[in-house]
């Protein structure tokens, strides 16, 4: 036998012995919550959020616009706005972050990456009103668990505090009736299965 010969049937082997992607085996579901399914299905939720978002698309130099206002110090109020730059490139960052440095000075904090894969710098502000505000610019075309492309994101994060603080009193004292296997500590209900 030769060893091409060899390399094919060790491949078709191994190939016969290996679990497909389709197989019955992929994890799709733990501790009772299961991909795929609607979240109506859990009618014990805890609480949704502390902040509610909306979204407004193509808007001039903007693709995408996410929103977020209170649910419970401050119904309604806008308390963090992100703006998702039409344009994605690292050139374009580049010439947003010189303008944005002759605007506001010098950014205080470097929040990007180590490895240069997110970019960001962030801005403090105090307002007429004594309110924080943070402002931070930020690139980013490699991670996909971030928003990909060039954004800019300004928040009041003491208000953000101030929604979370609110809304978990609110539910702090407040029992879910949780089916009784999701309440198992046992080892196999806190692995994927």
């Amino acid at each position: 036998m030769t060893r091409y010969h060899f390399f094919i049937l060790l491949t078709i082997f191994l190939q016969s012995v290996t679990p497909s992607l389709a197989d019955e085996h992929v994890p799709l579901e733990i501790n009772g919550f299961r991909l795929g399914t609607s979240i109506e299905k859990y009618d014990y939720i805890s609480y949704r959020n502390f902040l509610k978002e909306v979204i407004f698309e193509d808007m001039g130099g903007f693709r995408k616009a996410e929103i977020a206002y209170g649910v419970c110090r401050r119904p309604g109020e806008i308390i963090r706005i992100k703006m998702k730059y039409r344009n994605p490139s690292q050139k374009f960052y580049k010439k947003l972050l010189k303008s944005y440095k002759e605007k506001f000075g010098k950014p205080e904090e470097f929040v990007g990456d180590a490895f240069g894969i997110i970019m960001a710098w962030k801005w403090r502000f105090t307002d007429k009103d004594n309110n924080n505000i943070t402002l931070v610019l930020q690139h980013n075309l490699k991670n996909l668990d971030e928003n990909v492309g060039n954004m800019v994101k300004l928040s009041m994060p003491d208000r953000i505090e101030e929604e979370r603080e609110c809304f978990n009193k609110s539910f702090k004292n407040k029992k879910m009736d949780y089916p009784d296997a999701m309440l198992s500590r046992d080892w196999e209900n806190m692995l994927p299965h």
